[in-house]
């Protein structure tokens, strides 16, 4: 809210995730088109149906960079949680886990979502709401599939360089739109 206040238009959320999906490995990216938004801030803003949904000009230049820096990626779904434990399908402290949630993991597996992560609905949402852009590119720390958890400085700054590459192109498709007096892209603007 308030950094659209002060001018900013376009929002690129960089982190890390788990990965939900067999092939996905460490240190894999995950572009997110849009997030199941399993969290409740997003719910004060507009209702449950409301869809949280990345831009588009943002994903692709998230694609775009990523296969640039020649960075191994998915895209897809992704399915932002209150929690890293319960509201994503795991045992809380003293193994707390409310029945509601037990499939929660499975359901969304099954769904085709990438991954698991915490911010992308609400800002998905409130960058729709308030005619901004924005993405999301996270870097796979934890692999639910295989069980395998790893975080290096090298995995988070790959995904940062990804998405300021992206910025960088995201300016170029800007000023074509501008020269060529579009309000959208397109791909035969590029």
């Amino acid at each position: 809210d308030e950094l659209c206040r002060i001018g900013v238009d376009t929002f690129i959320r960089v982190g890390s995730t788990g990965g939900i999906q067999k092939g996905q490995n460490i240190g894999d990216l995950v572009i997110s088109t849009g997030a199941v938004r399993l969290e409740g801030t997003s719910k004060d803003f507009v209702i449950p149906e409301y869809p949280a949904v990345a831009n588009y000009e943002v994903v692709m230049a998230l694609i775009e960079s990523a296969e640039e820096l020649k960075v191994r990626y998915h895209v897809g779904i992704t399915a932002s949680t209150d929690t890293f434990y319960t509201g994503q399908g795991r045992p809380a402290y003293k193994n707390y886990f409310p029945s509601f949630k037990e499939h929660i993991f499975r359901d969304m597996q099954a769904a085709g979502v990438q991954n698991f992560e915490m911010e992308a609905a609400i800002l998905f949402t409130m960058a729709s709401i308030f005619g901004k852009r924005a993405g999301a590119v996270c870097v796979i720390i934890a692999n639910r599939v295989t069980d395998e958890f790893e975080i290096t400085d090298e995995m988070q700054k790959r995904a940062g360089l990804v998405a300021s590459r992206a910025v960088a192109i995201l300016s170029r498709w800007d000023d074509r739109k501008i020269k060529k007096k579009k309000a959208f892209l397109f791909p035969s603007l590029l």
